[in-house]
């Protein structure tokens, strides 16, 4: 008989929200309150689905809140975020964007940005170095602009960019570019010569969605990823497994985001 250890929750519990809208695709909040108390940590973590134009009013409700210890980010609400954070690490700074906040001293809120970091981590994993690799990205929100950080300063040669907002797109690539780590241009849908390409956007959650990369021009040799987690295999995945292509999933990305997250909102 398997005995499950009873969940602590009581007036002493310490709250984390996650907050996005929509939000019930979301599958973090289990997984996100089992690490808390495996660690030991009396806390749960509870899912917000609250709009843009009430973002601002709800952060400030919760903010009063005394046992409300830390917020997680999810779409569209990361670049937002950045505003309503008082203090940011220098990656959140840089992307000006934001998927982890946690108290600081005063009551305030620090932020931080994990989804770049977890996706390059998820990647070593898998045994794909970035060292001199050619990287194909499509999507330039907040997921798609801290992969593209990671990319850069994890040492890839060429950073391509697609995003059919170009605004959004230049202004991502204009300041990669400053960092002079390596070649950043911007891209298209065309997958040929690159040795990473990556799904960065929503396209793929739904039941009839083209493919946001060109499947038809996938290569054995490439490692094709996608951040979505909704379906946990979408059909460009598919194809690209179907191909022979090495794969990572928005669900083996999330892994590492979460346990990056945690440690983060504990105090590490």
């Amino acid at each position: 008989m398997t005995i499950t250890k009873p969940l602590q929750l009581d007036g002493a519990s310490r709250i984390y929200f996650i907050v996005g809208d929509p939000i019930a695709q979301v599958k973090s909040p289990a997984g996100v309150s089992q690490a808390f108390q495996v660690a030991g940590l009396n806390a749960l973590c509870i899912p917000a689905h609250v709009t843009q134009a009430d973002l601002v009013t709800w952060t400030s409700g919760v903010s009063i809140s005394k046992n409300v210890d830390g917020i997680i980010v999810t779409v569209p609400h990361k670049f937002a975020y950045f505003d309503l954070c008082a203090t940011t690490s220098d990656r959140g700074a840089f992307l000006q964007s934001i998927n982890t906040l946690r108290r600081n001293a005063d009551g305030s809120w620090h932020g931080d940005m994990f989804d770049g970091l977890g996706y390059a981590q998820a990647l070593a994993l898998k045994g794909c170095s970035l060292q001199g690799k050619k990287v194909l990205l499509v999507g330039a929100g907040g997921a798609g602009s801290a992969i593209a950080y990671s990319m850069v300063t994890g040492g890839v040669c060429e950073l391509a960019i697609h995003d059919e907002d170009t605004v959004r797109r230049d202004a991502l690539l204009q300041r990669l570019a400053l960092l002079g780590q390596c070649s950043v241009v911007a891209g298209s849908s065309d997958p040929t010569d690159f040795d990473i390409v990556i799904n960065a956007t929503p396209i793929g959650m739904k039941a009839g969605d083209p493919h946001p990369i060109d499947s038809t021009k996938f290569k054995p040799a490439m490692w094709v990823g996608c951040v979505i987690t909704s379906p946990a295999v979408t059909p460009m995945i598919e194809a690209a497994r179907a191909m022979g292509c090495n794969t990572l999933t928005g669900a083996e990305m999330f892994a590492q985001v979460k346990d990056l997250m945690v440690e983060f909102l504990m105090g590490a």
